[in-house]
């Protein structure tokens, strides 16, 4: 038989229903044609596979490689400026009406070549790929033009042409309004998010869409205009929701059938029924909560009872979320959050999967899923979330093939 077993590990499969975790010890994982054919204890390999060529993994801990489902990692220069002025004591929201915030960030996105930005955004990819990443989500929303809208997601897939990841677009030209449209938001929808977002889609640049539903972004009945065309065009949505206030995001993402609804630190209790019913994952973004001093936490206990999948990602931007480590993200997760451990590597794993409409390829470790796996100097699941920094990844899986990291 063609193929290789991976052996001599211990596998979290992430599957559900079993020990937490699915945790195998002294675990074998057979791959073929770049997908798990076969993941259980060693001594219980079928007789297919034993003559099959082994690589022998000492130990390691093998988890699947992680997905970080929400990053805005495309941009153009930084904001370490304001971070330095809400030390002392300004708002996101004081410093963003005062023209800083995203449209500081979309003066130098604007200005910064293709070559520039790239090249900005692979240092960051980088970081993920060295935190056990091989899926990431990139949105646009930093050019607010249809010309450097298009320009970010052209830029944002020719990453995967540069490093070994799997890179998912969002459509976010509704995140804020540039100056050309100040005090004009509908006519800023008209002009710009919906004619780009067919654009977009033309070019096949675009696998979802986003937007900004909150008080300094976009109105829920300006969200829906923009929705409206995506479901036109076939495309999945998704919403960054009640991250300041609750302006019902979450209520409107549920009616549309969202992937996801993104931050909910002012979500009401009672709207977590709402996407357990209708299957939309609510991610959770701790770096952008930890970066701006909140002190709102997302309904956790309402989210679990009502059975809502809960992802992590890093939100990677330059403003509120300066943050490349899907670990630390893990970790604030439960730090911040009051997540479980075992919540936690989900929410990078199995869920953010979910979030991006991969789970039928990512997130667990179960035959027919892709070889895409994360080799650890971890003695149990729990260390990922547990330890603070430093480099614990081994290797990689890619595709079924190994790399050291």
């Amino acid at each position: 038989m063609a193929g290789r077993v991976f052996t001599h590990c211990s596998a979290a499969t992430m599957v559900t229903g079993g020990a937490p975790y699915g945790l195998v010890r002294d675990a074998a994982i057979a791959v073929a044609d770049g997908r798990i054919a076969w993941v259980g204890a060693r001594a219980e390999l079928p007789q297919d596979w034993t003559g099959v060529e082994q690589h022998n993994l000492g130990g390691a801990l093998v988890t699947p490689a992680l997905v970080d489902c929400h990053t805005h990692l495309v941009f153009g220069g930084d904001r370490s400026r304001e971070f330095a002025l809400r030390l002392e004591g300004a708002s996101y929201e004081e410093i963003a009406r005062a023209g800083g915030g995203i449209r500081s960030t979309v003066s130098a996105t604007r200005d910064a070549s293709d070559e520039e930005l790239l090249a900005s955004a692979l240092r960051r990819v980088d970081d993920l790929i060295a935190d056990g990443v091989a899926v990431i989500e990139v949105k646009s929303g930093y050019g607010l033009s249809i010309e450097h809208e298009l320009r970010m997601l052209r830029v944002a897939r020719a990453i995967e042409a540069k490093r070994p990841v799997r890179i998912r677009t969002s459509w976010l030209a509704a995140h804020a309004l540039p100056p050309e449209f100040e005090g004009e938001a509908d006519r800023y929808i008209d002009e710009v998010a919906i004619p780009g977002l067919e654009a977009a889609a033309a070019e096949r640049l675009v696998d979802a869409v986003d937007g900004f539903c909150e008080g300094i972004g976009f109105t829920p009945e300006q969200m829906r205009r923009v929705f409206d065309q995506a479901l036109d065009l076939q495309l999945r949505v998704k919403l960054h929701a009640e991250q300041l206030s609750d302006l019902k995001g979450a209520v409107l993402a549920a009616e549309y059938d969202a992937l996801s609804a993104d931050h909910l630190e002012w979500l009401a209790p009672e709207d977590a029924l709402l996407l357990a019913e209708k299957d939309v994952v609510a991610v959770l973004l701790p770096g952008a909560f930890y970066a701006l001093r909140e002190t709102r936490l997302p309904p956790m206990d309402a989210l679990r009872e009502a059975g809502v999948a809960m992802a992590l990602a890093t939100d990677c931007n330059p403003g509120s979320s300066p943050l490349s480590s899907l670990r630390l993200a893990m970790n604030m997760g439960c730090t911040l959050f009051r997540m479980t451990a075992e919540e936690a590597l989900a929410g990078a794993t199995r869920n953010g999967a979910k979030a991006l409409g991969l789970e039928a390829e990512y997130g667990t470790i179960e035959p027919g899923k892709r070889a895409d796996l994360a080799i650890w100097d971890a003695p149990h699941p729990d260390y990922l979330s547990y330890w603070i920094g430093g480099h614990l990844l081994r290797g990689r899986i890619g595709a079924g093939t190994y790399h050291d990291a």
